[in-house]
């Protein structure tokens, strides 16, 4: 079942401790099937060079095991809620990478202070509230979703535009349209939080972003009109004026 799909989250899993965001078993990544309405995730606690594709877990949107011999990662009710209330996102990654749960640790936003900042996020990496006594006690991992969308709604952010978030005193996730584009937006985030801290040392001035600059990096890779890349036919056109 879903064998492809097992693959490419196989894949984007072993990802993670290559780009240095994971330590031990720290992290997970998910990837869904929209259509059949399952998705796939790494199971709980097995290190990364003992995984293998077949290893991946099937999970329905109730968050019910449908196919795998081990458990799913112990953040699959997260997962289970994000898709359920995120419904463009292909895929979701959760680590523990320092930078970003440094933040996380001081329920700190990721500030947009450059412009590697604004190529991949429209606007600061919101830190979700923390969890109460009673959530965790009630639904530790559910919750923890629950704190990432209403964050979301109350704040009234775009999560395609904004594609992470933290969660106050616990870490970030990360999601996009596959498994692989949310482990590239979890690196950007772990990279652009490392930023961030420097920059904050060195001044306490109002370093944001100006929001045409903002603006400009953003939408020249993700607007209408991007030409950032070979992809489009925008950026063929540019080169053809330039060349």
């Amino acid at each position: 079942m879903l064998e492809d799909l097992k693959k490419e989250v196989y894949e984007a899993n072993m990802q993670l401790p290559k780009l240095d965001l994971v330590s031990f078993t720290w992290g997970n990544v998910s990837g869904i099937d929209r259509e059949k309405g399952l998705f796939v995730i790494k199971p709980s606690g097995v290190p990364y060079d003992e995984l293998k594709p077949e290893d991946m877990v099937v999970v329905n949107l109730d968050g019910e095991v449908v196919e795998g011999t081990m458990n799913p990662s112990s953040d699959t009710p997260t997962h289970t809620y994000l898709y359920n209330h995120f419904p463009k996102i292909g895929g979701i990654v959760h680590t523990h990478s320092p930078w970003a749960v440094s933040f996380a640790a001081a329920n700190m936003d990721i500030p947009a202070l450059n412009t590697t900042h604004a190529d991949t996020f429209y606007g600061d990496v919101p830190a979700a509230d923390a969890l109460t006594k009673e959530e965790i006690e009630e639904d530790y991992e559910g919750n923890t979703g629950k704190t990432i969308v209403r964050t979301f709604k109350e704040q009234n952010l775009d999560y395609e535009a904004i594609p992470a978030s933290l969660v106050s005193q616990h870490g970030p996730f990360a999601w996009g349209k596959t498994p692989q584009e949310a482990v590239y937006n979890a690196k950007v985030l772990e990279v652009v939080a490392e930023e961030d801290y420097h920059s904050l040392q060195l001044t306490r001035g109002n370093i944001h972003l100006p929001q045409y600059l903002l603006d400009k990096h953003y939408y020249r890779k993700h607007g209408q009109d991007a030409y950032y890349g070979q992809n489009n036919a925008h950026s063929k056109d540019h080169a053809k004026k330039i060349s």
